[in-house]
């Protein structure tokens, strides 16, 4: 059966101003490089506790901050600090409604890199932060802001080893660039790395529909992977390009396009053990990439696969817990997430649903492992909020927290505009 889009689920794809909210009243804060949230200059008792820090962006065109927030052991936040990334934000056409840059991945964390990176798609550059290790919620920049080899870059991906850094590129000049990491410079661009994904887009870009989503690099670490939203209903793609021992990246990359039904690959969250992806799909629900066979021709192998979710609005991010075995994906016009199985065979299939509050935009998530817990943090930006999972058992997810954004935002001075907020990534401190 064919699967066409509603015109329901194309007003969220055109326009998420559906669920917008007022912003707070903006103020050029680009010569302020930190903010503290937690009351206090000095370390509060929860950051010196922490086991971890979650992060994300404020993304103003005024100047875009990275959000650090304590992880306890019981797996709840602590807003702390908000530091300068040195660039600007932006917001993608219309230019109004939550999850402005129309991706996963605007701000990541790797913990074998010790670094939290950010994209700054108002400024066309890049930030890397070095992680404090006696207080994750402290970051100090490396280097100085790098450009990101194109316009608009709006996600980037840290290789296992947390030494090789690549972003998207989503505007007029898009495509992919990645760099080294130098704990002194800071970002270093890598050689034949700028890659053209050929889109006709604009500065910023026009979207969610045709627009770049996610980059990711493959479990191996031998390919980069980016997704691109079709324009309806021509579905869309995800690119690849094989990485070299050098670290270049082929020529040109493989197009990879979703099994019949898929539309608009957005997040991508690899399958372990499998050299398959789960992607989100803002047009149909979920799509599986199936890369064990024909994988060097770029095609998916025979057990791609696509998942409707009834009801659904805009499924668009996505993470994976290693306690359940499960996918946890995110929806911004029912504010729900939804709980996916996908067996030794790769078929997914809902297990349950979870309500986060009417009119929250849930957008950007990750999941965090302390100790031998799985919690999930989810921005839910049009509310100026992080809501907290705590992930059981499959099946048996539970509210643990709701943190407030906007208060202690605006007690600090920091400004947050509900339609700009971004990105969500976890650090949890090594054993």
């Amino acid at each position: 059966m064919k699967l066409t889009i509603s015109s329901v689920l194309l007003s969220v794809l055109l326009a998420s101003s559906a669920v917008s909210a007022a912003p707070l009243q903006a103020r050029n804060q680009k010569s302020k490089s930190k903010m503290m949230m937690g009351g206090t200059q000095a370390a509060s008792p929860a950051a010196k506790a922490a086991v971890g820090a979650m992060y994300f962006i404020t993304n103003e065109g005024t100047g875009n901050f990275v959000v650090a927030a304590a992880i306890g052991s019981d797996g709840k936040v602590t807003l702390q600090q908000a530091t300068s990334s040195e660039g600007m934000g932006s917001h993608g056409a219309p230019g109004d409604g939550p999850d402005a840059l129309f991706t996963q991945g605007a701000v990541k964390a790797s913990a074998a890199g010790n670094i939290v990176a950010t994209v700054n798609a108002g400024s066309n550059t890049l930030s890397v932060f070095n992680i404090d290790p006696t207080n994750p919620t402290n970051l100090e920049m490396i280097g100085k802001p790098v450009g990101s080899g194109g316009e608009f870059p709006v996600s980037l991906a840290i290789n296992k080893a947390g030494n090789m850094v690549c972003t998207v590129n989503g505007g007029f000049v898009n495509g992919v660039a990645c760099y080294t990491v130098d704990k002194t410079k800071g970002l270093l661009p890598i050689a034949n790395t700028v890659r053209s994904l050929k889109l006709n887009q604009t500065t910023p870009a026009t979207g969610p529909a045709g627009s770049v989503s996610h980059v990711i690099f493959s479990e191996d670490n031998t390919q980069l992977i980016a997704s691109v939203k079709g324009i309806p209903p021509t579905p869309g793609i995800l690119a690849v390009w094989d990485i070299a021992a050098d670290g270049s990246l082929s020529q040109d990359f493989k197009a990879v396009t979703p099994a019949t039904g898929g539309l608009l690959p957005f997040s991508m969250t690899i399958i372990p053990g499998k050299n398959a992806i789960l992607a989100t799909d803002a047009g149909l629900g979920v799509d599986v990439f199936d890369f064990s066979a024909g994988a060097a021709a770029g095609v998916a192998a025979g057990k791609s696969s696509t998942l409707p979710i009834d009801g659904q609005g805009a499924t668009c991010w996505s993470s994976f817990s290693p306690k359940t075995g499960n996918f946890y994906v995110t929806d911004i016009g029912t504010a729900t997430v939804t709980e996916i199985n996908v067996d030794d065979n790769l078929k997914p299939s809902i297990v349950t649903q979870y309500p986060q509050g009417n009119g929250t935009a849930t957008i950007d998530n990750d999941i965090a492992t302390v100790g031998a817990n799985d919690f999930m943090y989810v921005l839910a930006a049009n509310a100026s909020q992080v809501q907290i999972l705590s992930l059981n058992a499959p099946g048996k997810a539970a509210a643990l927290q709701t943190l407030d954004i906007a208060g202690p935002a605006k007690a600090a001075g920091l400004t947050v505009n509900p339609d700009n907020l971004q990105g969500m990534t976890t650090f949890i401190k090594k054993a």
